[in-house]
């Protein structure tokens, strides 16, 4: 059977439903095609679920410390099959809400695998998408043009591959069924950070192993420092500039030995489980690609700044395309996209303005340059930092940890970029996003009147710091 409709969506996830309801809202007749669920990685196996962790690590590490507030209890406990299934339950939720605003738009939605096809009898043009669905039965969405939206998986460090009891991946890790009593992670970007956090909250024995000289390799340093420091004063343990010596793990007595490499010294370490988080990579595999000119890079496909392929009825969003591999990223790539189709105007994408948010304790967010990605581009810079100690609303939030770092240009006066760690930075960073966006200057910043006492009043202060004015300190 041959379905036409104007544009087909291959994958389901943040950034193909996204795509598929802009194209609705622009009148285009559109079909999904999803293998699993609607919501794809972020719902179910990423950003939703984790997020659920973390705040349920959150409540159980602030009950802890309530005496601070001048709350006294005794005998808390984790109830860890309760915390998985609020979990449970939030993505459930979402993934009905997911399927309602399928049926609003009117977009069909095919559960199946899709492979692209070259030209046929169904069409002459490379892109249409042969559908094998869960009976076994077998479609052909024809299209004028299609959106490659097949998202990624966790990237397995050869030698340290997962087996689902002793080493994970992280979706492995959001299933467990019981907190391990200790956990080496391998990897110190956003996941595998998160995952230290939350796991230290509920009271698990945690070691971070990251090759780079720094946590969160991408993001500023002073930012790394400062997490650094406060992950060790929590009691997590982190060994940055280390090697993994994959191949001398051993398991023994359900504990995993590994071996690494810091400096010139080798350390063994041990415990219940090891979770590798060492990155992302595209499904570009069995996707019939190869059936097209589509051109790839390092693993990712490559597109231009309105998300087109070398085959220009084709475009690609999400993670499948590299670059920042974040739900909300795919969500403005699939808009994008959608918006060229029709002949829309559209921006040059500009993957520096999107924001990157780090959900640990405290959180960390960042958008644009950092200090030092922009001296390496020759820019002259002037800095302004802020502390959250110096903030009335972060003491009654109890948390005096962090600041807000801007970098401006110091020729221009534009907003190079903005990093925060503190308490809901991911809820402030949006303020700095948008002053990048209006080419905003840190004074124009400052001169928002910002409410007392609240949280934003750090970005104030972190803007009018920049040319030595800031009030509080």
């Amino acid at each position: 059977m041959t379905i036409t409709c104007d544009i087909a969506i291959l994958g389901g996830g943040t950034g193909g439903y996204v795509a598929a309801i802009r194209a609705a809202q622009l009148g285009k007749d559109v079909v999904i095609i999803e293998e699993d669920k609607l919501g794809g990685t972020c719902l179910h196996r990423g950003c939703i679920p984790s997020k659920s962790l973390l705040r349920s690590a959150e409540v159980y590490a602030e009950i802890k410390e309530s005496e601070s507030y001048g709350i006294e209890t005794s005998g808390a406990t984790v109830v860890f099959p309760k915390v998985q299934q609020r979990k449970t339950d939030i993505v459930e939720q979402l993934h009905q809400g997911v399927q309602y605003l399928m049926r609003k738009n009117k977009i069909k939605v095919l559960h199946g695998k899709g492979r692209v096809t070259g030209p046929s009898i169904f069409s002459p043009q490379i892109g249409a998408v042969a559908v094998e669905l869960a009976d076994g039965e077998m479609e052909t969405v024809v299209s004028a043009h299609l959106i490659i939206a097949t998202g990624s998986r966790p990237r397995i460090l050869s030698g340290l591959e997962p087996d689902g009891v002793h080493i994970l991946s992280s979706d492995e890790a959001l299933l467990m069924e019981k907190l391990p009593q200790s956990m080496i992670i391998v990897g110190g970007g956003a996941i595998g950070v998160e995952w230290a956090s939350m796991l230290n909250d509920f009271g698990v024995e945690v070691t971070i192993v990251e090759a780079a000289n720094q946590l969160l390799p991408q993001e500023d340093e002073d930012i790394s420092k400062e997490l650094k420091k406060i992950f060790e004063r929590r009691g997590i343990t982190v060994l940055t500039g280390s090697k993994v010596l994959a191949d001398t793990y051993q398991v023994k007595d359900d504990r995993i030995t590994l071996n690494i490499q810091q400096g010139e010294s080798t350390k063994t370490l041990n415990s219940e489980k090891l979770l590798v988080s060492i990155g992302r990579q595209a499904n570009i595999e069995n996707i019939g690609i190869e059936n097209s000119d589509i051109r790839t890079e390092k693993g990712f496909i490559a597109v231009n700044t309105f998300m087109q392929t070398n085959e220009a009825h084709i475009y690609a969003i999400g993670d499948v395309i590299g670059g920042v591999q974040l739900a909300h990223a795919a969500s403005h790539e699939g808009v994008a996209a959608v918006n060229h189709i029709a002949g829309e105007t559209v921006h040059p994408y500009e993957s520096q303005l999107i924001p990157r948010c780090v959900y640990t304790r405290p959180e960390v967010a960042s958008v644009g340059y950092t200090e030092k990605e922009c001296k390496e581009r020759g820019l002259d810079v002037k800095v302004g930092k802020f502390p959250f100690q110096a903030i009335g609303k972060s003491l009654v939030q109890g948390s005096k940890d962090g600041f807000v770092k801007v970098v401006a240009d110091r020729n221009t006066n534009d907003i190079l970029g903005v990093q925060m760690i503190g308490v809901h930075v991911t809820d402030l960073i949006s303020e700095a996003a948008l002053a990048q966006v209006l080419n905003a200057t840190p004074w124009e910043v400052s001169q928002t009147i910002h409410p007392h006492p609240t949280l934003s009043e750090v970005l104030g202060e972190a803007m009018l710091a920049v040319d030595g004015l800031a009030i509080g300190m």
